[in-house]
């Protein structure tokens, strides 16, 4: 075997573990496959010979690949007003596929990447590749350009802000969280307040984005009463719920006519809505794949 061959064929072993990394440094499937694509691109023009650990060397350079695109992103979003959630992983509601399982595992849902985005890159890059694929310190650091006590305090001070948000884990059994969802969607439809606060943790939050296309629909709210009031002003009669899995958990991609007009992730925690995060950026939502929803 040349090591051109060996290093494809090594490539293609960990393209999934890559591909995982980088969704969890990014936020979105399309940035992940363009940073693995890179990478690869960057690992067949260097020179493999005497590489010890494949998967470790090529952990690194998806990652300084994902560090360089967080970089350039958080320069351009601090010009840009409001909220921001990443982009969602859509499947069928019957199930997932094992690439979109491997992409999702460890509960990535929604509300976590949110908090993710608000780390600096460094710190991202220090808890995703420690806390989340259990790389040691000392091969973290040198892709931050710090010590590794520095990479370790990076990884701290990200996991502080993490259990600071108190990111719930979502109910394990799917099924139930569809029964809340469906629940909340009918006492939307019914315009019934009571119901839908009754379905809502009373600390839940909401986070829309609406893209810089629509401001007036980019907003955090928080508490039961205010999320169901603002979910019966956001409530479109004429739209078709589809129900679907975002991030793994019961969500719904709402359209009208062959339109998207919203993608909503809920994480449901205890029988109640413990958030809700919502894209209806008509940009992003236009490139995402839902033609997943039709089989």
């Amino acid at each position: 075997m040349t090591e051109s061959e060996w290093l494809a064929e090594g490539f293609e072993r960990n393209r999934t573990r890559l591909r995982a990394v980088a969704y969890r440094m990014l936020g979105s499937p399309a940035e992940a496959d363009d940073a693995v694509q890179e990478a690869w691109l960057r690992a067949s023009r260097s020179n493999a010979e005497g590489v010890e650990s494949l998967d470790a060397w090529l952990t690194t350079i998806v990652a300084r690949v994902c560090l360089n695109v967080l970089r350039s992103r958080r320069t351009r979003r601090e010009e840009l007003m409001g909220v921001h959630v990443p982009d969602p992983v859509i499947t069928r509601a019957d199930g997932t596929n094992p690439e979109d399982e491997a992409l999702l595992a460890d509960s990535v849902g929604l509300a976590l990447l949110v908090v993710l985005e608000t780390l600096t890159p460094a710190e991202r890059l220090a808890f995703v590749l420690h806390d989340m694929f259990d790389l040691p310190f000392d091969e973290i650091a040198p892709m931050v350009g710090r010590t590794p006590a520095t990479a370790r305090q990076l990884a701290s001070r990200a996991r502080r802000r993490v259990r600071g948000a108190e990111v719930q884990a979502p109910e394990p059994d799917v099924g139930r969280q569809r029964e809340v969802v469906d629940a909340f969607y009918a006492a939307a439809r019914g315009g019934d307040l009571d119901a839908l606060v009754a379905l809502l943790d009373p600390d839940v939050v909401m986070r829309s984005d609406g893209g810089t296309a629509r401001p007036d629909a980019s907003v955090v709210v928080r508490g039961a009463a205010n999320v169901a009031a603002q979910a019966l002003r956001f409530h479109e009669p004429a739209g078709v719920v589809r129900p679907a899995l975002v991030n793994g958990a019961a969500g719904a991609v709402v359209t009208l006519g062959d339109r998207p007009l919203v993608v909503i992730g809920f994480t449901v925690a205890h029988g109640r809505i413990v958030a809700i995060d919502a894209v209806a950026d008509q940009d992003r939502l236009s490139r995402l794949d839902l033609a997943v929803l039709d089989g």
